[in-house]
């Protein structure tokens, strides 16, 4: 069996926590909605959003990533 890296490849940690709030919405959700991360969309957006802006991962298309181009966030 041999082992691959991730997809998208590495990426930086948020040493400097830009993105943090995000994260903490998006795995807030997950908790509350037991693990299923269909039911926290918009907060995955959001993070992945905040990640792209703040080129601490590639800028990706939203429907490469797994959302639709209209995709709306809920703020």
């Amino acid at each position: 069996m041999q082992v691959s890296g991730p997809e998208k490849g590495a990426f930086p940690l948020d040493h400097f926590h830009e993105c943090s709030e995000q994260m903490k919405k998006y795995m807030q959700c997950l908790k509350v909605n037991e693990n299923h991360p269909s039911r926290c969309k918009e907060e995955s957006k959001a993070y992945l959003g905040c990640r792209m802006d703040k080129e601490l991962m590639a800028k990706e298309e939203w429907k490469h990533l797994g959302f639709e181009e209209d995709d709306k966030e809920k703020k």
